[in-house]
């Protein structure tokens, strides 16, 4: 079966930091892929790559089997139209209302009319698990809990083909937490998306992934059933999950 995202030899640098340093990964469609690591590790960059937001100096990145970064533009453009994003802060428009903030896409793109706009903005908030008023509210009217679901109602409102998520349960507390992870899982499957979720959250990771990957200096260094991830083998990996001082795996600290 062809991977629905294939990364190959990926490589990313900002001036003499290596930020990416030859990924290698296969994500299988309808499949729920985990990446962990450290901070600064190169999540958010990998992320960004395939988002298009920033480009890759070196290295392939299939979707479907296409290297995106070969396409004609308008194509690299159609391809990435179908991904969903929930931000880690949500990215909501503070200026607009929620029925807004969910349907923005869409009517960006002329898919439904203002009229139409606030009725499909209360059917994908119901998928979230929120009454239809909670549309005429603004995001600032909000609790961090709705915002999340504000702005995972605003990913699912395109259908998207491949979804990503990018530390979703930061800033929640562990009820809440599993509450969106749970949201995800189901708007997931719901959809038949294949999902990608960046985390240092391991109760998350493996509510959410399939499968699970660490980077690590700019590599992945293992990868497998997010079942696994708390007894991998393999020291670095091991180390960040237990959330360990003592490992191969030394922070700098400045004094």
């Amino acid at each position: 079966m062809t991977p629905k995202i294939r990364l190959r030899n990926l490589h990313k640098r900002f001036g003499d930091k290596v930020v990416l340093d030859g990924i290698d990964l296969d994500i299988m469609p309808r499949t729920s892929m985990v990446v962990i690591g450290g901070s600064g590790s190169g999540k958010s960059v990998l992320l960004k790559c395939i988002l298009g937001l920033l480009e890759p100096d070196s290295g392939t990145m299939e979707i479907d089997g296409a290297d995106i970064l070969r396409l004609p533009r308008h194509e690299r453009e159609e391809t990435r139209s179908r991904i969903g994003m929930l931000f880690q802060n949500g990215a909501l428009f503070d200026s607009l209302p929620v029925w807004e903030n969910v349907t923005f896409g869409l009517l960006a793109q002329r898919k439904v009319s203002r009229a139409q706009a606030g009725t499909r903005a209360a059917d994908f908030l119901a998928e979230v698990g929120l009454a239809p008023s909670v549309g005429e509210l603004f995001p600032a009217e909000l609790s961090g809990g709705m915002q999340k679901r504000v702005a995972l109602a605003r990913a699912i409102a395109a259908q998207p083909d491949i979804m990503f998520f990018d530390e979703p349960t930061t800033g929640l507390d562990p009820i809440m937490g599993a509450v969106i992870d749970g949201l995800v899982v189901d708007c997931v499957k719901h959809l038949g998306s294949t999902a990608v979720a960046i985390t240092h959250d391991m109760a998350s990771a493996r509510r959410i992934g399939d499968q699970a990957a660490m980077i690590y200096q700019g590599r992945i260094i293992w990868s497998g059933p997010a079942a696994n991830l708390m007894d991998t083998g393999v020291p670095e990996v091991d180390q960040f999950t237990h959330g360990r001082r003592e490992g191969p795996i030394q922070m700098e600290l400045r004094r």
